[in-house]
C-alpha cells in the first residue's frame, strides 16, 4: 500500500504490510496522550509544595487539558478526514510534544495550566487520527483485533497514571512525568512520517471551528463557575457571572450546531432515546472514574500517608480489573448474553459500590481495595455496552461523529468529575474548618496549624470532605446508570414495536 491523497480501502489490499508495527507505535502515543490525564494526580503534593500552587490551581492543571481536549475532538476529526489524517496525526505529535516540553519546564501555576491546554490541542488531534489510522491500515478480517486492542490501550492509559507518575516522582521531580513524553514523540512523528500512509475524504465535511470554540468556551465557564464556588460563595457574583456565561455560550453552540449544513454534533441525534441514554451513561462513568481518581491519590498520600509510589501501586488493581476484563472479552460476552441495558446497569452499579466502599471503608487500603476492584470491573462491563449504544443509534454514515462524540463524552465527564468532586471536598473541608478558606491546600493548612490537636483536626476534616465528595460520586454514578439503562430499555422496546408492525 502506498501513500495517496484519496480515501484507502484496506479491505482490498489485506492491509498494509507493517500494520502491526504501526499499531504498536500508535498504541505507544496513545497512552502517553491517556496517561496525561491521570498521572497529574499523583504530583499534587509536589506542585502545592514547588509550585505553590492552591486546589483551584490544582484543580486548572488537570481540567486544562481534558476541557480543550474535549472541546476539539470532534473538529479534529473533521479535519483529519478532510485535510488527510497522517497530516493531522503529524501535527498532533508535534503539538502534544511542544506542550510537553513547556510543561516540564514550567515555573509557575500559570505556565503549567498554559502548557497544558496546549497539550490537551495536541491530544484531540491524536486521539482521533489514531483510531483512523487504525482503521485505514487494517483490512476486515484484523481490523476488530486490532481496535480491541487499541481500545485495551485506552483503558490502561486512563487507569494506569498514577502508576506511572508515581514510579517517576519517586526517581525525578514533576516535571520529569511531561518530559518523558518527549521521546515517544520523537519515535512516533519518525514511524508516522515513515509508515503511516495518507489518507483523507475529499468530500468530508468542513471543520466547525465555531462550534470548537463556542463548546470549549462555554464549557471552561461552566466548569470555572464550579471550581470557583467554594472560594467566593455559590451565590457570588463572580460565580453566577461566569456559570450564566457558560449557559449562554453553550446555548449559543447548539443554535450553531442547529443553523449549518456540517455541524460538528448533529443535535438531532438527541431526539433518540438509545442515544440519549448512552450519552448519559457515558458522562457519568467518565465522570466516576476521573472525580474518583483525582480523590484517590489524595486520600492516600494525605489520610494514609503513602509516597507517590506507594500511591500510585495502590490505584493499580482499579487499571488490572480494567485491563484482564477488556482482554477477555467479559463485557462483550455480557452484552450478547443479557442485553445492552442490562449490561450497563451492572456495570454502574458496580462502579457506584465501588466508590461507596472506598467512601466508607476507605480508613484502612483493604476496604479501598475491594472498592477499586469493583469499580475496574464496573468500568471494563460498562464502557464498551455505552459505546456500543451510542455507535448503533447513529447511521453508519456517521460513524466517524459517533467516535468524536464518545471521545468528547469521556473527556468532558472526566474534567466534570475533577471540578464537581473537588469543590465538593474543598466546600466539606472549609465547613469543618472555617478558619481555612476553601481554595486552599491541605498541606498549607498543616503547615499553619499551632499543635498537634489542630493538625489532626486539619486531617480528619479532609478525610471527611473526601468521603463526602465519594458519596455525592457513588450517587450521581448510581442515578445516571439507571437512567442510562431505563432509557435504552425502552428504545429497544419501542424498536421491537416497529418491527413487528
Amino acid at each position: 500500500m502506498t501513500a495517496t491523497t484519496a480515501e484507502t480501502d484496506p479491505a482490498t489490499t489485506g492491509g498494509h504490510p507493517q500494520r502491526w508495527l504501526i499499531l504498536g507505535v500508535i498504541c505507544l502515543a496513545q497512552l502517553v496522550v491517556l496517561l496525561d490525564n491521570t498521572v497529574l494526580s499523583v504530583a499534587i503534593p509536589s506542585l502545592t509544595r514547588e509550585l505553590d500552587a492552591s486546589a483551584t490551581d490544582i484543580q486548572w492543571m488537570i481540567n486544562a487539558y481534558s476541557l480543550v481536549q474535549s472541546g476539539l475532538l470532534l473538529t479534529a476529526g473533521n479535519a483529519a478526514d478532510r485535510y488527510g489524517r497522517k497530516k493531522m496525526l503529524i501535527a498532533g505529535l508535534a503539538l502534544f510534544g511542544v506542550g510537553s516540553l513547556a510543561a516540564g519546564l514550567a515555573q509557575s501555576s500559570d505556565q503549567l495550566i498554559a502548557a497544558r491546554a496546549g497539550m490537551g490541542i495536541g491530544g484531540a488531534l491524536l486521539m482521533t487520527t489514531t483510531l483512523a489510522v487504525v482503521v485505514t491500515i487494517f483490512d476486515d478480517t484484523e481490523r476488530v483485533k486490532a481496535i480491541g486492542l487499541w481500545a485495551t490501550v485506552n483503558s490502561l492509559g486512563f487507569a494506569a497514571g498514577p502508576l506511572i507518575g508515581g514510579m517517576m516522582l519517586n526517581h525525578f521531580w514533576w516535571g520529569a512525568i511531561f518530559l518523558i513524553n518527549l521521546p515517544v514523540v520523537a519515535l512516533g512523528l519518525f514511524a508516522a512520517v515513515v509508515l503511516v500512509p495518507e489518507s483523507k475524504n475529499p468530500q468530508g465535511d468542513r471543520p466547525d471551528l465555531l462550534g470548537a470554540v463556542l463548546s470549549t468556551i462555554g464549557m471552561t465557564a461552566v466548569v470555572y463557575a464550579i471550581i470557583s464556588g467554594p472560594e467566593h460563595g455559590w451565590t457570588s457574583t463572580h460565580v453566577l457571572l461566569s456559570a450564566a456565561l457558560g449557559v449562554l455560550v453553550l446555548g449559543a453552540f447548539v443554535r450553531w450546531e442547529l443553523s449549518i449544513p456540517y455541524p460538528m454534533l448533529d443535535m438531532h441525534f438527541f431526539r433518540n432515546q438509545r442515544f440519549i441514554g448512552a450519552v448519559a451513561g457515558a458522562i457519568l462513568v467518565a465522570f466516576g472514574m476521573g472525580g474518583s481518581l483525582f480523590l484517590l491519590t489524595q486520600h492516600l498520600q494525605f489520610v494514609l500517608g503513602y509516597g507517590p509510589l506507594d500511591a500510585g501501586l495502590r490505584t493499580a488493581p482499579f487499571a488490572l480489573s480494567i485491563v484482564a476484563l477488556n482482554l477477555t472479552g467479559v463485557g462483550a460476552r455480557l452484552v450478547r448474553r443479557i442485553g445492552t441495558p442490562a449490561t450497563i446497569a451492572i456495570g454502574m452499579v458496580l462502579v457506584s459500590s465501588g466508590l461507596t466502599a472506598v467512601a466508607l471503608l476507605g480508613d484502612d487500603y483493604s476496604g479501598m481495595l475491594l472498592g477499586l476492584v469493583a469499580m475496574g470491573a464496573g468500568v471494563a462491563f460498562s464502557m464498551p455496552a455505552m459505546a456500543n449504544a451510542i455507535m448503533s443509534a447513529i447511521p453508519p454514515a456517521k460513524a466517524g461523529v459517533g467516535a468524536g462524540i464518545n471521545g468528547t463524552l469521556a473527556e468532558f465527564g472526566n474534567g466534570l468529575g475533577v471540578a464537581i468532586l473537588g469543590a465538593v471536598l474543598n466546600s466539606r473541608f472549609a465547613a469543618l474548618v472555617p478558619t481555612v478558606m476553601g481554595a486552599a491546600s491541605l498541606p498549607a493548612a498543616l503547615a499553619a496549624a499551632t499543635s498537634d490537636g489542630e493538625r489532626e483536626r486539619i486531617t480528619d476534616a479532609f478525610a471527611a470532605g473526601l468521603e463526602t465528595s465519594q458519596l455525592v460520586g457513588a450517587v450521581a454514578v448510581l442515578a445516571g446508570g439507571l437512567l442510562a439503562a431505563l432509557l435504552l430499555r425502552r428504545a429497544e422496546r419501542a424498536d421491537s414495536l416497529k418491527a413487528a408492525q
